[in-house]
C-alpha cells in the first residue's frame, strides 16, 4: 500500500490509518471462508495466469505457442464485440439407429420439440449442421489414470488429425489437482498432437473443476459455433474445488456437449469410484453427450472414431420459446423423432437469460 503519499496529503493521524489497515487484512483472512476463497499469500505474489492458485475459476497456463493473430475467436477479440441477447434456443440432436449408427437425412417433419411440455415451432433446421466446432480435449493425468496414458495420448492424437476441418478449433487440457491448458485453441494439428503427447503425470483428480473450466473456456468462444468437451478419465474424483452442481450448471450455460470416456483400471464395482461414474453419467446426459466404458485402452481409437462420425451427422434445431420462461430459470427440452425406434440424444435443459 503506498502509505507515504497518502499521509503527506491528509491530516488523518497515523494511528487511525494503522487501525484501518489491520482491520482490512483481518477481514480478507477470515477463517470462515472455504479454502479456495481465502487469499493465498504465495499466490498473491505470483502471476495467477501462469501458476496454480487453488481456485476453481482459473486455468494453469504454461507459456503456449503463439496463436494465429487472425483467429477471431481469441478472447481479446471477443472483448471488443457487442453481444446481443436473443431468445433463439439452439438444440443439437444426435439420432442413432438400433446399431448405434448415425441416422442421416431425416426431414424436418420427423422431429417434434417441446419446452416444459409445450410443443414449439422449429424455426431453423439443418439436417447436417455446418456450424464449425470448438473442441476441448481434457485428459486425466492423475497417478490413478496414468497407467493407460500412452494409449490415451495416441488415440487422442489420431482423433485430432481426423476431426479437425476448416474453421474448427481445438484445445488440449490435462487435469490432476489442477487444470492445465497444454495447447490453446488452434487448427495446427502437429502442435496439438505434440501437446497431447507431452502431458505429464500428476497426483489428484479434479473432474468437476475440469468440466467447469473447460465449459468456461468454450463459453468465451464464438456464439455461432458448436462446443464440445471430450473428457478422458478414470472417474475417481478427489481434489476439485468446484462441486457437481457448479460444474453441471457451467456446462449448461455454455451449451457444451460432454462426451465422457471412462477408463476403468478395476472392472469390479467394489474397487471403483462408481459414485464418480454416476455423477458423470448425469452430467453427460444433461448436455446431450454420450458415455463410453471401453473394456481396454485399445478400444479408444474406435470410440474417438464414433464421436467423430456423430459430430459430423448432427441435426441442428432452433426455436423461439413460446411462452418465454422467467429469467434465470432452467427450462426442460424434449425432442422426439419418428420413427420412434431411433435413439435421440440432445441437451435436456437450458438456463434463461435476463428479461
Amino acid at each position: 500500500m503506498p502509505m507515504t503519499p497518502l499521509c503527506s496529503r491528509a491530516t488523518v493521524p497515523l494511528a487511525v490509518l494503522t487501525f484501518l489497515f489491520i482491520g482490512t487484512v483481518t477481514a480478507q483472512d477470515k477463517s470462515d471462508r472455504p479454502p479456495w476463497a481465502q487469499k493465498s499469500k504465495s499466490a498473491s505474489k505470483s502471476n495467477p495466469a501462469s501458476s496454480p492458485t487453488g481456485e476453481p475459476g482459473k486455468i494453469v497456463q504454461p507459456t503456449p505457442p503463439s496463436a494465429p493473430a487472425a483467429d477471431s475467436q481469441d478472447p481479446a477479440a471477443q472483448r471488443g464485440r457487442i453481444r446481443v441477447t436473443v431468445n433463439l434456443v439452439n438444440v443439437l440432436v444426435s439420432v442413432l439407429d438400433e446399431h448405434n449408427r448415425p441416422a442421416p437425412d431425416l426431414p424436418l417433419e420427423s422431429f417434434q420439440l417441446f419446452e416444459e411440455g409445450v410443443q414449439q415451432k422449429i424455426d431453423k433446421f439443418e439436417s447436417e449442421t455446418l456450424q464449425p466446432l470448438d473442441l476441448a480435449i481434457m485428459i486425466d493425468a492423475s497417478l490413478s489414470a496414468h497407467k493407460e496414458i500412452t494409449f490415451e495420448q495416441e488415440a487422442a492424437a489420431h482423433f485430432i488429425r481426423q476431426v479437425l476441418r476448416p474453421g474448427d478449433r481445438l484445445s488440449v487440457f490435462c487435469f490432476d489437482e489442477n487444470v492445465t491448458q497444454v495447447a490453446p485453441f488452434s487448427d495446427n494439428v502437429a502442435d496439438l498432437q505434440a501437446a497431447v503427447r507431452r502431458i505429464p503425470a500428476g497426483a489428484g483428480t479434479s473432474i468437476y473443476d475440469a468440466v467447469l473450466l473447460g465449459s468456461r473456456a468454450l463459453g468465451r468462444r464464438g456464439d455461432d459455433r458448436r462446443r464440445v468437451i471430450i473428457l478422458v478419465t478414470d472417474a475417481g474424483e478427489t481434489t476439485s474445488r468446484a462441486d457437481f452442481d457448479a460444474a453441471r450448471k457451467e456446462a449448461v450455460l455454455s451449451n457444451a456437449l460432454l462426451y465422457t470416456i471412462v477408463i476403468r483400471p478395476v472392472k469390479n464395482e467394489s474397487g471403483r469410484n462408481t459414485a464418480g461414474e454416476h455423477a458423470l453419467e448425469t452430467m453427460t446426459d444433461t448436455t446431450g453427450g454420450a458415455m463410453f466404458y471401453p473394456d481396454s485402452a485399445q478400444e479408444l481409437g474406435a470410440i474417438f472414431d464414433r464421436i467423430d462420425r456423430e459430430l459430423r451427422t448432427q441435426y441442428r434445431l432452433a426455436y423461439y420459446p413460446n411462452p418465454r420462461g422467467p429469467a434465470n430459470t432452467y427450462r426442460s427440452i424434449v425432442v422426439t423423432v419418428n420413427p420412434s425406434n431411433y435413439k435421440v440424444r440432445h441437451r435436456k435443459s437450458y438456463l434463461t437469460g435476463p428479461q
